[in-house]
């Protein structure tokens, strides 16, 4: 009994012991181990690392630490320049409408937009019909009053006299005839024969009678007498009105055609034949080619400090190869409805040919300083954090200084600080990258190189 005890006890135990023996050992995953030895190395890496990165700063801080070699110059007192840059446009000088000054059927165009017109160029035809009837009328009235005045200054001719003469005598043998009757028709109603009435017709009949001797006799007189000073005054008169209704009709022939009054370059064209005009309607529209006005817009803190005569230079972005130089001719004295900016006014004589009206301009002012400033090469001035500096030696040391940059013209700058003082010397060479208290060692700036000729 006791022996089975036993070896039921050697059996429950059994598992335990295949468990812890060297052969269970050996058979469990590796990875303690494995995450041990990469932990070793890691350490190593980063070991390793770090010397290399303090061994390599540690010649660099030595040479940072090292006085840095600068060049300064010293600071001389100067007014400064700023260049100001203008936009605006060009505009043409003179702008004129062509109209018609007579009515008449457009029967030809001459011209198209963009031609360079001269006095006189011809601009279109109308038709002439109507025109060339009234010079025709006019010519033969005038013909009709010059023959009268030469009546006149003639005198009366003999043939005239005797005409005259002749109607007189018939006149009067009218009359005498008259006054026969009358006394016949008297006597006959005295008797009785004949009524009142016929009486008063042959005394009707003597009454017309006279009346057409007296203007014989008158006629016939203003024959003999001739003309009068006034008579021939007035009819040169006509003649003269008949001569300028002559010219007029001739005028309005001529304004059959359209020319063109000034030089200039024909801009927009409002007819075309067939088209029918009256007198003032108008024909094209023509803008002067040898002047041109620049206007260009003044930023608003320069309102009231430009004047006539200053010089601006000009380009325009049309033509990349053209430069001119003009002067303020005029400012208008009020600023711009739709930019709100003043205006100043240029004038350009001659200019090229592509420039046109209408084309955009850029102006450079070129306008002094109007405070205290120091002039210095671009070299001496660094620029961190959206702040101009300069640095002074204070002790060995570099001192930075921030100041303002008054104007910029290209290879010198003019800088305003208030800590500043003429004469006294800032970095010159040496001072990129070089900080505030940084210990520098003044040298003397290289000698260039002569060259020999």
């Amino acid at each position: 009994m006791a022996t089975t005890n036993n070896q039921a006890s050697t059996t429950e135990q059994q598992p335990f012991d295949q468990e812890n023996s060297p052969l269970a050992a050996s058979t469990r995953k590796p990875w303690p181990w494995i995450l041990l030895v990469a932990l070793i190395v890691s350490g190593g890496i980063v070991f390793w690392r770090f010397s290399a990165s303090t061994g390599g700063t540690a010649p660099a801080k030595a040479a940072a630490q090292a006085p840095r070699p600068v060049v300064t110059t010293p600071l001389t007192v100067g007014s400064g320049v700023r260049q100001v840059e203008l936009i605006g446009q060009a505009e043409s000088t003179q702008q004129a409408t062509v109209r018609a000054q007579t009515d008449g059927v457009i029967r030809q165009v001459l011209v198209q937009p963009g031609d360079r017109l001269r006095p006189g160029s011809p601009i279109a035809i109308l038709d002439d019909a109507d025109q060339q009837l009234a010079v025709a009328q006019a010519l033969a009235e005038l013909a009709q009053e010059r023959s009268n005045l030469a009546r006149l200054e003639v005198g009366t001719r003999k043939e005239v006299l005797a005409q005259r003469q002749a109607e007189l005598r018939s006149t009067q043998a009218r009359e005498q005839e008259a006054l026969d009757n009358l006394r016949r028709t008297t006597d006959l109603v005295r008797q009785g024969a004949l009524s009142e009435r016929l009486l008063v017709e042959a005394k009707a009949a003597v009454d017309d009678a006279k009346g057409a001797r007296l203007a014989a006799e008158a006629t016939l007189a203003e024959a003999v007498a001739g003309p009068i000073r006034e008579e021939i005054e007035a009819q040169r008169a006509r003649v003269a009105a008949a001569q300028a209704a002559v010219n007029q009709a001739r005028l309005a022939l001529q304004r059959t055609q359209i020319t063109a009054v000034n030089q200039g370059v024909v801009q927009t064209r409002q007819i075309s034949p067939g088209d029918y005009v009256e007198s003032a309607d108008p024909v094209l529209t023509m803008v002067a080619g040898s002047q041109l006005d620049i206007f260009l817009e003044l930023p608003e803190n320069l309102s009231g400090q430009i004047q006539p005569g200053m010089p601006i230079g000009l380009t325009a972005r049309a033509l990349p190869n053209w430069q001119a130089q003009a002067t303020v001719t005029g400012v208008v004295p009020s600023a711009d409805a739709a930019s709100r900016r003043q205006r100043v006014r240029l004038r350009l004589e001659n200019p090229p040919s592509g420039l046109l009206p209408g084309m955009a301009i850029a102006g450079r002012l070129t306008l002094p300083s109007n405070r205290p400033s120091f002039l210095i090469s671009r070299d001496a001035l660094t620029r961190r954090q959206d702040q101009w500096l300069v640095f002074t030696i204070v002790d060995n040391k570099a001192q930075q200084q921030p100041v303002e940059l008054a104007a910029d013209m290209g290879e010198q700058v003019a800088i305003a600080s208030d800590q500043l003082r003429a004469g006294q010397p800032i970095v010159l060479q040496g001072g990129d990258g070089l900080q505030n208290g940084a210990a520098v060692k003044l040298v003397q700036p290289e000698a260039q190189p002569s060259v020999n000729p």
